[in-house]
């Protein structure tokens, strides 16, 4: 099923009808793929309306260049990323916060594995790479507490907040040295992170 961006500060106008929100899709479609391809730097709003199909002035419709489609494109990999980790708990059933934190660890993996583009931008755009920036992982923090905490059946406070925050910066930093270890992830960094991981939340959430 399609789903618009529902973030819209990346966007000079949001799509009402169907058809625009299927060309806004096919358009972040297009930047992603390209992102995989050239990279950022020989990425163009001309490129990506080639590859999208559509005219030029589709592209400008939505966005001034191509930093806001970057960022539209992070917002839209964190929405997804929401959704799935949400389908998958819900058809899983309770199965505390163990299985709940493998759940969005191997959500994101799978992401970083398979997302077209997502490698630079992921939720908060790190482009140009190694300009990384705290905004992100706030972002992820503040979503994951929303999400969460009914879940997990505790109030979304500061305190939970700032567990979830420590958590994501943790996840952040090592999976990316995994990543530069291995194209496809060092399972054994993997699964390092995945220990720590229990460890401290263990501590919080037992």
């Amino acid at each position: 099923m399609m789903r618009a961006v529902s973030h819209t500060p990346s966007l000079r106008r949001a799509p009402v009808q169907r058809r625009s929100a299927e060309r806004l899709a096919r358009i972040l479609d297009a930047c992603a793929g390209l992102l995989d391809e050239v990279g950022y730097d020989d990425l163009s709003t001309r490129a990506v309306a080639e590859r999208a199909g559509v005219p030029i002035g589709s592209v400008y419709r939505f966005f001034s260049n191509k930093r806001q489609m970057a960022d539209a494109l992070a917002e839209r990999n964190l929405e997804r990323f929401t959704d799935r980790v949400t389908d998958r708990l819900t058809a899983a059933g309770d199965r505390g916060w163990r299985h709940a934190m493998d759940v969005v660890l191997d959500t994101y993996l799978d992401m970083k594995r398979t997302a077209p583009g997502f490698s630079l931008v992921d939720f908060g755009n790190q482009i140009p790479v190694g300009a990384r920036r705290a905004e992100p992982n706030h972002r992820v923090a503040d979503r994951l507490t929303a999400m969460l905490s009914g879940y997990l059946g505790r109030p979304a406070d500061d305190d939970l907040r700032r567990t979830f925050l420590v958590a994501v910066e943790t996840a952040d930093a090592l999976v990316d040295l995994a990543f530069r270890v291995a194209p496809e992830g060092d399972e054994k960094v993997i699964a390092e992170l995945r220990a720590l991981l229990r460890a401290y939340l263990a501590r919080v959430l037992d």
